[in-house]
């Protein structure tokens, strides 16, 4: 089956689905894994090239609503009829029924349980530890410096934070993603603040920026702390958000939790696919 991914989270999917060679074609910003390079490219996820993409012959195209501005590309795909799908999750119970899904259409229903398997199992683990800590930290994620987003109780970083044990300071919204004001941030006191901006590389985000804010002062009186976290390990709706979990739960609580850092992702992946052979 010849198919096409127009957004990362898609791609990833297809990775821990063993489909990767099938794929034909990616969005511009499909990075991981390293063999979708070659793949050609049909442009940004949210400006996708139909023309090349249509003369690609797809079987099926995986498509995606995760960040506003993508409709166009559905109501395009519509409009060519060309065979689509489409995921639009907001937690990790989500993520792992968009794999069983896919797998379903894919004929890969067993390695999509293997995977949705793993993912339940790290995470009542995780909940585990995180239910028998006495105390946690207060994060604020920033998606977006200017204007200020970040996460709200719709969406995975809020599970995450919990299963780390932490709470997102913006839990009590009731939206996936908020527009919000920097003095709303410094009322609520973060422990950690997680730059997460997205689209950014982490060696392209400078506490500094934080630092310069007003308010600042308040919250490094407070012994407010500023980690930079990889947009790739957070942001994106795959199962590579346990990674992120790993990653998020041995910062912030180093002594209650396994150790990880980024660089294990490629171990724990080579042990999946032992598994799932």
């Amino acid at each position: 089956m010849k198919l096409i991914s127009i957004c990362p989270s898609n791609t990833e999917l297809l990775h821990f689905l063993g489909a990767t060679p099938d794929l034909i074609g990616t969005d511009d910003f499909s990075d991981w894994p390293s063999e979708v390079e070659k793949l050609p490219r049909l442009g940004p996820d949210l400006s996708i090239d139909m023309n090349k993409l249509e003369a690609l012959e797809p079987d099926l195209v995986l498509a995606s609503l995760s960040v506003p501005g993508m409709e166009k590309n559905i109501e395009e795909l519509k409009k060519r009829n060309i065979p689509h799908v489409i995921y639009d999750p907001q937690s990790l119970t989500d993520i792992q029924n968009d794999l069983l899904d896919l797998g379903k259409r894919l004929n890969r229903t067993e390695k999509a349980h293997h995977i949705v398997k793993w993912m339940k199992n790290e995470i009542e683990e995780y909940k585990r530890i995180s239910d028998s800590l006495l105390h946690r930290k207060r994060i604020y994620f920033e998606w977006w410096p200017k204007p200020v987003f970040t996460p709200g109780k719709i969406n995975w970083l809020t599970e995450i934070s919990r299963l780390a044990g932490g709470m997102n300071i913006f839990e009590d919204v009731e939206l996936a993603s908020i527009q919000t004001a920097w003095e709303d941030v410094v009322d609520r006191k973060p422990d950690l603040i997680g730059m997460v901006w997205v689209g950014v590389k982490t060696d392209k985000m400078n506490p500094s920026h934080i630092k310069k804010r007003e308010g600042w002062d308040n919250l490094n009186a407070l012994h407010t702390e500023i980690v930079k976290l990889e947009e790739s390990l957070f942001c994106r709706p795959s199962p590579r958000l346990i990674f992120g979990l790993k990653r998020l739960a041995a910062l912030i609580h180093p002594d209650d939790y396994p150790a990880f850092l980024p660089d294990d992702e490629e171990i724990y992946m080579k042990e999946l696919q032992v598994i799932m052979r």
